[in-house]
């Protein structure tokens, strides 16, 4: 019997991790990892905050995966356009998609589309490159800035809003990123979460991070920390919400610095409206209290107290979600493929918050990826193999004019991009347009052939 031949439709960390899952398995596999961008890595290239390359060492991980015998990218191949799932199904024995959640949750308020109203999502692919956001202009010139939202990726776009030129300058942050955040005119941003501090979804590390800004004092209100008798409770089985109120609580008692910039974290708040003739001029947000549902969760309930914050941008930080691709069965409701423990149909596999939803850190994804190659194998382990061959996909691609992008061709982008960052003691300078992207790693067939 020949080797298994699986498609990976993603390239993040839950696409890796499928992969390596499949090349450790104890019978031959050929992984064809299927990318809509000419790069790998997914959020760790494009969503981790470029401040933090520590997280992004990950990816070392995923080069060991890329460098064993039976795995190949094919970059720069979106599936719906390119190749149509239904081809997929009769190239490969199987099908994982790992295309995470690439779109952000609405809110479902008066003037949620007003210019100067951004999807973190949108921000996030813009300062970290992204070659689809790159025609965004962001208006920075407005002295509040307000953030939506109390998790990780709220927390990012605060951070980043509130560096100072030389904490950026040592970052992969793009230079039109840079260029606008050090003439920015931002001097407050606020940060709103619905409910209390001992429900806020951000990690421990994150929340200290911001105490070390180089020029922002962190502002805390010590009323809005005082806890319900359920969120007290609950502490005792959450060390991260533990950790999190004691850091609060030492933030509120801080006496500022005077630093250029003031980041304010509020919570018990939840926007009701964003305001404005034309464009974002000011958000409304309400009080709320939280109160226990039928199944004892908290939840934030608005009161009658209403405030309003003058602001000209207002980003939107309530939660990813997926995207349905053509001919792949989605639900709605929750933003995913309809999957059991990964198993989506006969040959169709997930894998990541495509899978599950968008939670859990990067580390989260190779138990969840394994989880489904397990079940993958067991149903795959004796069938009679269909694939077709590795050379005969890469025919029927450049066949239909894909400018497909190899593994070298993206370690080509790496080495340019890296070069770039040398000259300047920065980690790499990113391409962020597609010519730019494609010409690069296409190098590598100029300089071989």
């Amino acid at each position: 019997m020949g080797a298994l031949r699986v498609a990976i439709v993603g390239s993040g960390p839950a696409g890796f991790y499928a992969a390596g899952a499949l090349l450790a398995a104890d019978l031959p596999v050929e992984v064809d990892m299927i990318e809509r961008l000419p790069t790998p890595w997914g959020l760790v290239r494009l969503g981790v905050a470029p401040d933090h390359p520590k997280i992004k060492s990950v990816s070392r991980a995923f080069e060991k995966i890329a460098s064993q015998p039976g795995f190949r990218f094919l970059g720069n191949v979106e599936v719906g356009v390119a190749v149509q799932h239904a081809e997929l199904l009769e190239l490969y024995d199987a099908v994982v998609y790992a295309v995470g959640a690439q779109t952000d949750r609405r809110m479902g308020i008066p003037g949620e589309d007003l210019p100067g109203s951004w999807a973190a999502t949108e921000f996030v692919a813009w300062y970290n490159g992204h070659p689809d956001f790159q025609h965004l202009e962001f208006d920075l010139s407005a002295e509040r800035a307000v953030v939506i939202g109390n998790g990780n990726v709220a927390v990012d776009v605060a951070r980043m809003l509130a560096l100072t030129p030389g904490e950026l300058a040592p970052t992969d942050t793009t230079d039109a990123a840079i260029e606008a955040f050090t003439h920015a005119r931002i001097r407050e941003i606020v940060m709103v979460g619905r409910r209390g501090p001992a429900q806020a979804a951000f990690t421990n590390p994150e929340l200290q991070e911001l105490g070390e800004l180089a020029g922002a004092d962190v502002i805390v209100r010590a009323d809005e920390l005082a806890l319900d008798p359920a969120s007290e409770a609950a502490l005792e089985h959450d060390t991260n919400a533990r950790r999190n109120l004691d850091v609060l609580r030492e933030y509120a008692a801080r006496v500022p610095a005077g630093k250029p910039k003031r980041l304010v974290l509020r919570f018990l708040m939840s926007p009701v409206e964003i305001t404005g003739d034309g464009r974002v001029e000011g958000i409304e947000l309400v009080r709320n209290r939280l109160e226990a549902d039928e199944r004892g969760q908290l939840r934030a309930v608005a009161t009658g107290e209403r405030e309003t914050l003058p602001t000209g941008a207002v980003f939107r930080s309530v939660g990813y979600r997926g995207v349905s691709l053509p001919g792949v069965p989605f639900d709605e409701g929750s933003g995913t493929i309809p999957n059991d423990r990964g198993r989506v149909s006969p040959g169709v596999y997930v894998a990541g918050w495509i899978k599950r939803g968008p939670t859990g850190v990067i580390g989260t994804n190779k138990k969840d990826a394994t989880e489904t190659v397990e079940l993958l194998l067991e149903d795959l382990r004796e069938a009679p193999r269909k694939g077709a061959a590795a050379e005969d996909v890469e025919a029927l691609l450049l066949e239909r004019g894909v400018r497909l992008v190899v593994y070298a061709g993206w370690i080509s982008i790496d080495e340019v991009e890296r070069g770039a960052g040398e000259k300047l003691g920065r980690p790499r300078v990113k391409l962020c347009t597609w010519d730019e992207l494609l010409s690069a790693a296409e190098q590598v067939a100029s300089e071989t052939g």
